[in-house]
């Protein structure tokens, strides 16, 4: 099918057709036949969003229309890459034209040239269908690919193969004839099927404390990280990545500075996974369309990644996904709305803003794959927002909030004040909590939840009673209330804030975690048992006690429960 281009405004195309088309299928603008996708069609007119720069596009040139969908493929050789938002690999291109992206340049995501050593799990007569695991491969240090049976494929087998398979070759032929490939694609905005949906009753572990503890995200849950310029976003989600019990991570740098992204690049594959030793990018898909390339591009990053994780949970694993940031994803939705001449909604961003951010956050979840092998797989979503001024009422953020189950409000005074994570206690959320707390109680302790709510009412107190010192100063209050005041300030400095460049406290264990917030509650009950018998408190909260339990964070596990051992002992010599 072909057409003329008879209207240009930036990467948004319109061109006379004639006959039929698909919405959402792929054209080939222009002499350079630059990539684009159909996003709307009016009679005999179609609107192209391009996905690269049409500078230099004439009105007349020809446009072809291909009747695909924009896809990713999907194989052995995905892990440890770096692709565009159209999965092109980066490091490909460069080699084929320098370090500026070309246009109308194209590589496919998984080397033709290269053999995978295939090895088969189902043999000839055996009968098939669409998610069985037929075969495994290696796909470098390791890590363990399953081959799986296409959607839609069912069947005997006739032919297996073993040994070296190339990636468009088949490992395994039907008696029908079909094949089934290394290598498949699918369309990046239709999600991947699976049998059913599981409930969110698994902590998603990340070893951060205020994380964990207090606002907890479960496995194939939606958190989101909103904050202002310098808070943290980026540095937390890299932290989450690195310490996070995920299989897969799959991140999207999506329309991020490109110095930034730049950084990223060099840094990240320096960073040793402390599972194994080995480079974390080795088990890391990087997805990354910085700010100055083509913002259509942007709006299709984060459907490329999360087609990839996907593909990932439904081998079995567990799959994070890290989006920075999705502000800069709506703002190239806005972009392109106001070039199609679309009503803008709230603050420029078309109206169905919301709609467009849940039809993303909804693929993640914990689910049962196809196959007549049950697994269970899971893609955990964290979305970074970057609300202008810090101001979370900006419709990006709204909509965010509407869809996921977490909330960790980045604060800019708490970086200011060099507190990392700097997660505002009073402000983030978990919404997870009822459906996890079976999960803490088997695997932590049975009054976890009883602990978190004891911990979050001194953290709220002392927030209370810092407002009363800034009016009347710290003297005017009773001992007790700066006894609270105090308990506050531990759990605050000695808990909730983690140095993410320390070998011991960048990432915490569950259980020293709950002994951690269980000796500051100890303390906080046996000091004010204390007050009551009418001991000072200045005698309290100058002891050298409180010094050991602020620097509780750098000890280990053991460490810990020796102190909660010595506690009663330490509290009563106060006394004398």
């Amino acid at each position: 099918m072909e057409g003329r281009i008879i209207w240009i405004s930036g990467p948004a195309v319109r061109a006379r057709i004639r006959g039929g088309i698909k919405m959402h299928s792929l054209a080939a603008v222009g002499r350079e036949g630059l990539l684009g996708e159909v996003v709307a069609i009016d009679g005999d007119t179609a609107t192209i969003q391009v996905y690269e720069d049409t500078t230099g596009l004439e009105v007349g040139e020809e446009v072809v229309f291909t009747g695909r969908f924009l896809s990713v493929e999907l194989g052995p050789g995905l892990l440890g890459r770096i692709f565009d938002g159209l999965q092109r690999p980066l490091h490909a291109l460069r080699e084929m034209g320098g370090d500026f992206i070309r246009r109308g340049i194209h590589k496919e995501a998984i080397e033709r040239d290269k053999g995978w050593d295939f090895h088969p799990l189902v043999s000839r007569g055996e009968e098939v269908g669409e998610g069985d695991v037929v075969g495994i491969v290696d796909e470098g240090e390791g890590r363990e690919h399953r081959i799986m049976v296409p959607k839609g494929v069912r069947g005997k087998v006739k032919e297996v193969r073993k040994g070296l398979v190339g990636a468009t070759e088949p490992c395994l032929i039907l008696e029908d004839g079909r094949e089934v490939k290394m290598v498949q694609e699918w369309p990046i905005r239709i999600p991947r099927p699976y049998k059913r949906r599981l409930p969110p009753t698994r902590l998603f572990i990340t070893g951060q404390r205020v994380i964990d503890t207090f606002f907890p995200v479960s496995e194939g849950g939606v958190a989101i990280i909103p904050g202002g310029f310098g808070t943290g976003k980026t540095v937390t989600e890299q932290t989450l990545a690195k310490y996070s019990m995920a299989d897969i991570i799959v991140y999207v740098g999506c329309g991020e500075r490109g110095n930034e992204m730049s950084e990223f690049l060099r840094e990240f594959p320096r960073l040793k996974d402390p599972k194994t030793g080995r480079s974390l990018l080795s088990r890391t898909i990087v997805v990354v369309n910085t700010s100055n390339m083509p913002v259509a591009a942007r709006e299709a990053s984060i459907y490329t990644g999360i087609t990839m994780a996907e593909y990932y949970r439904d081998m079995g694993y567990s799959v994070a996904l890290f989006a920075d940031s999705t502000s800069r994803w709506a703002e190239a939705l806005r972009e392109m709305s106001s070039r199609m001449e679309e009503m803008p909604g709230e603050e420029g961003y078309p109206s169905y803003l919301a709609s467009r951010l849940g039809s993303f956050y909804e693929r993640a979840g914990r689910v049962v794959t196809l196959g007549s092998k049950e697994r269970e797989g899971a893609v955990t979503v964290v979305g970074a927002v970057s609300p202008p001024g810090g101001d979370f009422s900006e419709p990006v953020t709204q909509a965010s909030l509407r869809i996921g189950g977490t909330l960790w409000a980045l604060d800019t005074d708490l970086a200011y004040r060099r507190h990392f994570p700097a997660i505002n206690w009073l402000r983030s959320y978990s919404q997870y909590i009822p459906s996890l707390r079976d999960w803490y109680r088997e695997n932590v302790k049975e009054d976890w939840a009883e602990k978190r709510e004891r911990g979050l009412y001194l953290l709220q107190k002392e927030e209370e009673l810092k407002e009363v010192v800034m009016l009347i100063g710290p003297d005017a209050l009773q001992d007790r209330d700066r006894l609270t005041l105090e308990a506050g300030r531990l759990i605050r400095d000695g808990f909730l804030r983690q140095n993410a460049f320390s070998d011991v406290d960048a990432f915490c264990p569950l259980k020293k975690q709950y002994l951690m917030l269980d000796a500051f509650l100890r303390f906080y009950d046996e000091a004010m048992a204390l007050i009551e018998r009418e001991v000072p408190v200045e005698r309290i909260i100058e002891s050298p006690l409180m010094e050991r339990l602020l620097r509780l964070s750098e000890s280990s596990t053991e460490e810990v429960e020796a102190l909660l051992e010595d506690l009663p002992q330490e509290i009563r010599g106060m006394e004398r």
